[in-house]
């Protein structure tokens, strides 16, 4: 078969995708479209549920994209749609499902809030991505945000306590995390995690443990740790700004 040339006698380059990171954001679509339509059936458990599991598929697009040297421009946009579905639309519309109805307004406003704050994040990140610090986000990353509302939804049951009754509360948690995107707090981001370095033996024991200690309580566990990872991004800000006004004054000191 000849091969397509352009003006100058070049070879044309046919466009196209990656396969395997694109079907895994994909997926991770699916899971967020899934989330909204249990959502909208009653099934509040499920909802949560697959926000989970899309934010495990988003994590596992972008190393597989690094590792096999798939990484496209075209993935990149793709991964940012199908992120402000699954952990911007998806947990806005199950916890107004789930708790804000009673509110009115108010509770498809504080869910709006937390939608536009999403769609904000992403494009700031994706405006910013070259110049940002790889080892912390500026803002909660919208799957993080994610996971406290839909730990919240998963996690609350089990206590007794009917969902109308967290109204409020589950309002000014929305409104939060929504704010908590757009601001300028630092988050640590793990991506200089290296998987293909050597660790510690003591570390792979940490990992069994923390596999263990999700299996005994999926719900609390995660929703805990969303809890905890939310308000580690005041305390690293004030930790950095503390680092730097040091920097300065051993500067100035010299």
């Amino acid at each position: 078969m000849p091969r397509e040339e352009n003006a100058s006698g070049e070879p044309v380059r046919r466009r196209g995708i990656y396969l395997l990171p694109n079907l895994l954001t994909t997926a991770a679509l699916f899971a967020g479209f899934f989330a909204i339509i249990s959502a909208m059936g009653g099934d509040y458990r499920t909802a949560a549920v697959a926000i989970f599991v899309a934010m495990i598929l988003d994590g596992l697009d972008g190393r597989v994209a690094r590792l096999t040297n798939t990484q496209t421009d075209f993935g990149v946009q793709f991964d940012s749609l199908a992120d402000l579905v699954s952990f911007g639309l998806a947990p806005a519309l199950v916890v107004h499902q789930w708790a804000l109805t009673d509110l009115d307004k108010v509770g498809w406003l504080a869910a709006f809030v937390y939608v536009a704050s999403a769609a904000l994040r992403l494009a700031r990140f994706n405006t910013q991505v070259a110049h940002t610090d790889r080892g912390h986000f500026q803002g909660l990353a919208s799957p993080a945000a994610a996971a406290l509302l839909a730990g919240m939804v998963w996690a609350i049951p089990a206590y007794g306590v009917e969902p109308v009754e967290l109204a409020v509360p589950a309002a000014v948690l929305t409104v939060v995390a929504g704010l908590f995107m757009v601001s300028n707090l630092r988050y640590r981001s793990f991506k200089d995690f290296d998987l293909r370095g050597r660790v510690p033996f003591v570390a792979t024991l940490v990992i069994v443990l923390v596999f263990v200690l999700i299996a005994l309580d999926p719900p609390q566990v995660l929703f805990g740790a969303a809890l905890i990872y939310a308000a580690s991004g005041p305390v690293e800000t004030l930790r950095l700004r503390r680092q730097r006004r040091r920097e300065r004054a051993r500067r100035s000191g010299s």
